[in-house]
């Protein structure tokens, strides 16, 4: 039987504009903790190496969203290089205030303009929902790919800047993840074959944000929740290994919560699932908030290494559906706003939990950290089940993008064919 992996890079360009979205994803996860590692060997001031970490991401979750708007309107060529170019030159400006001991106010304004980067994976889920777009196997599959390759990130790309900062020289880390930025996104907005059509606004045209979509409302705050699980879980997980003598074994457990999620995101890809997507969201998100509680009761790193490979199961396929969710709901005009939105709300959540969990840690210990996630994905499923009702029919497109006219056949994404039934 055929890979379904291998028959979606069939479709000439695939294979490129995923290895480039690879590399201009890496920064995702190594400019924050390379900052934080940064300014702590320099400084020596983790408070300052937080505060700079968490005005990253909250910069990225403001701006993230305005740049997708224009990328959706102007293409992804006209939009991304420039931004990309602001967000280099930010990166460049602050590694040199380090390096010359400058006031830290110039540190956050420096930051702050980084924040500006393209969400890179929200741009290549858009070119393979162009691609793919009617075809829901295909792109279920795509989303699943886009998911792995995320959690691949996430496992090597920490490792890969803490490793640079401390083996060579501070600024390494964020330097090499500025190199992959520009090479990344120069790379993929050179090619033009696969980029989607941009949706120029007509003249006297309103615009209106894609987050106006009830639907996607519900997934950027559930999405919240769940950024506050990542978050804390990072920051707890840090001071559990600390607490017990071995710091430098953290990257190594939570990279095995990222290796949890990239396995199940690769066998979900392979499935072909029926039924309303939004009822596997909602089993996904409760999923999530249950695997939260065996970390309560972790007594040592082995332990606590098998409970996150569990927990991390049910991130990647929750991701997957969540993206389905999100192309079913947001008109196509807007899909990569979209997309950016839930990234935001993940960025946010982040930043949130990641202050409350260090917050506890100081005040009541390591083990009493996990309380924070616990909490996060209870808030996760209250918000899930409070708006599942939203999420089990596509809005009406008043744009007119969207044929809505015919049914929506339960897949979340994808159009329903002649003659077949809606699935239950």
């Amino acid at each position: 039987m055929p890979s379904p992996y291998r028959a979606i890079f069939n479709a000439p360009g695939t294979t490129a504009f995923s290895v480039a979205g690879f590399l201009g994803r890496m920064p995702l996860s190594m400019m924050g903790i390379g900052v934080v590692t940064m300014i702590s060997q320099v400084t020596g001031r983790y408070g300052l190496a937080g505060a700079l970490s968490a005005t990253l991401a909250m910069s990225a979750a403001v701006l993230g969203p305005l740049v997708s708007r224009l990328v959706d309107r102007h293409g992804q060529r006209k939009v991304l290089r420039p931004f990309t170019l602001v967000s280099l030159v930010a990166a460049a400006g602050l590694l040199l205030c380090v390096q010359q001991d400058a006031p830290d106010w110039t540190y956050f304004v420096f930051t702050a303009a980084i924040g500006c980067v393209p969400s890179i994976g929200a741009m290549t889920r858009s070119r393979w929902a162009a691609l793919y777009r009617g075809d829901e196997r295909r792109l279920h599959t795509a989303y699943s790919w886009e998911s792995i390759v995320d959690e691949v990130c996430f496992i090597f790309g920490p490792i890969l800047s803490i490793g640079l900062s401390t083996a060579w020289f501070p600024e390494a880390g964020p330097l090499f993840a500025g190199m992959f930025l520009a090479v990344g996104v120069f790379w993929l907005t050179s090619q033009r074959a696969t980029e989607p059509a941009p949706h120029p606004q007509e003249h006297g045209e309103k615009s209106a944000s894609a987050l106006r979509s009830r639907g996607l409302q519900i997934l950027t705050l559930a999405f919240v929740a769940t950024g506050a699980i990542f978050g804390s879980v990072d920051v707890v997980t840090v001071a559990f290994a600390d607490e017990r003598g071995h710091k430098a074994a953290a990257s190594l457990v939570l990279a095995v919560y990222a290796l949890g999620s990239c396995l199940a995101g690769a066998v979900f890809g392979l499935l072909h699932l029926k039924g309303e997507p939004s009822r596997r969201w909602l089993l996904g998100v409760c999923a999530m908030a249950v695997s939260m509680i065996p970390l309560l009761l972790a007594g040592n790193l082995p332990l606590l290494a098998v409970a996150l490979f569990v927990a991390g199961l049910s991130i990647a396929p929750t991701m997957v559906t969540t993206m389905a969710l999100v192309e079913a709901h947001v008109p196509r005009t807007k899909l990569t706003e979209g997309m950016t939105w839930t990234g935001t709300g993940l960025a946010i959540g982040v930043a949130l939990g990641s202050s409350a969990a260090g917050w506890v840690v100081d005040a009541s210990g390591a083990e009493a950290g996990y309380v924070v996630p616990v909490v996060s994905g209870a808030l996760a499923v209250v918000v899930g089940l409070l708006g599942h009702r939203r999420l089990r029919r596509p809005e009406t497109n008043r744009e007119g993008q969207r044929e809505r006219d015919e049914r929506y056949d339960g897949s979340g994404v994808g159009e329903q064919r002649d003659g077949e039934q809606p699935v239950a």
